[in-house]
């Protein structure tokens, strides 16, 4: 009886998908990864994170999804493998460096950097060329990696607030390094400009720092009507108006703030996710790129739910998503108990509505959501 239910719930999420999709494509990894990172507008690195050997794939996003006309012409609909390699261990963070043809990885187990080369049209290969060491080895989390276009290639990396470097990939000098009395654990580094840098601590709190500059970093503190939580996400969306920072708790309270007024909080949010014990790697929260005040999370569960902050206000509240992709949860069966949950998301770099998204069982999905409310976005 079971086999039967599975399938319908499947065949009424698929008839549901034909109305709530523009575009959605369904790829099948030998492993989960928990890293998707654009390498071009067409192309995507994904790795996997098993304890022994993994492989690292450059994808070729489907032909069909690209094409801006006569979908129903192009034959090319699926995934398609561009530049392969293997890795010893597993990949817990990725980094594209913009201007290249290199991504740096870091394993989770350290603070050591692994430095590759994606190959070119003369080559399908994916080869390792080089270790960058870190600050300390770190057994919790890893490093957290950010790169920036510049003139010669760069890394910023760390696993803690004390421990964050800017180190030139050529060489392997240290640029830049980040002067904190604390040393908190790292859930991500960004860059918002050419040289102004985001860390953010599992704490909630983050640190401004500028590369230029010896000045001691800005520290902003969570909002005062934040309540404690034992980790915090976060992400920023730099713009002509300003800098936003949304932060995500484990318990899954949103907080929006600005760069400029960063006590404040500007809106927030209780979000209906599934509470489970999270560790730093779980959770994503971002911002979209091409889509005015909308965020994505994902981690807490098998779904990747889309908001519109635009509708947040100060006071705390209960918004309902904006779009809610399922899909990985109805085509996966629980595996030994356990429900299946996504690993990572990405929104897509131009287009407004399209994300990509990992999920445990080790699928990857694209797909073009359709905003059915009245809303802006």
């Amino acid at each position: 009886m079971e086999e039967p239910e599975f399938d319908d719930i499947l065949d009424d999420w698929f008839i549901e998908s034909l109305k709530t999709y523009k575009d959605l494509h369904v790829y099948q990894l030998e492993h989960p990864t928990q890293v998707i990172e654009w390498t071009s507008e067409k192309t995507v690195c994904v790795a996997g994170y098993t304890p022994s050997k993994n492989e690292i794939l450059e994808l070729r996003l489907p032909l069909k999804l690209l094409a801006d006309r006569n979908k129903g012409l192009c034959a090319e609909r699926d995934f398609k493998v561009a530049h392969g390699g293997f890795s010893d261990g597993p990949v817990r963070c990725l980094r594209h460096v913009p201007g290249t043809r290199c991504v740096v990885t870091n394993d989770g187990r350290s603070s050591d950097l692994q430095v590759w080369d994606l190959g070119g049209e003369d080559s399908d290969v994916i080869r390792r060329t080089g270790n960058i060491e870190g600050g300390r080895d770190v057994a919790e989390s890893g490093s957290r990696i950010a790169a920036r276009l510049s003139s010669q290639p760069e890394v910023l990396h760390g696993a803690q607030s004390s421990d964050v470097r800017l180190t030139e990939l050529s060489s392997g000098r240290t640029l830049y390094t980040l002067e904190t009395d604390s040393a908190d654990a790292l859930t991500s580094l960004q860059f918002v400009s050419d040289s102004v840098f985001l860390a953010a601590c599992s704490n909630g709190s983050v640190y401004v720092a500028d590369t230029r500059s010896s000045s001691a970093p800005q520290l902003l503190p969570l909002p005062g009507s934040s309540a404690p939580s034992p980790l915090w996400w976060t992400d920023a969306s730099a713009g002509p108006s300003g800098c936003r920072l949304v932060r995500l708790s484990s318990s899954g309270q949103a907080v929006i703030s600005d760069l400029k007024k960063p006590g404040e909080a500007v809106s927030q949010a209780q979000l209906g996710v599934q509470s489970r014990h999270c560790d730093l790697n779980d959770v994503t929260v971002s911002w979209a790129p091409a889509l005015d005040d909308c965020i994505a999370v994902s981690g807490f569960s098998g779904l990747v739910q889309i908001f519109n902050t635009s509708v947040w206000r100060s006071e705390l509240q209960e918004p309902q998503p904006l779009f809610e992709h399922r899909g990985h949860t109805v085509s996966s069966r629980d595996e030994d108990g356990v429900p299946v949950s996504v690993t990572s998301h990405v929104w897509h770099p131009e287009r407004p509505r399209t994300l990509l998204s990992a999920a445990s069982d080790g699928s990857v999905h694209v797909w073009d959501w359709v905003d059915q409310s009245n809303m802006s976005c």
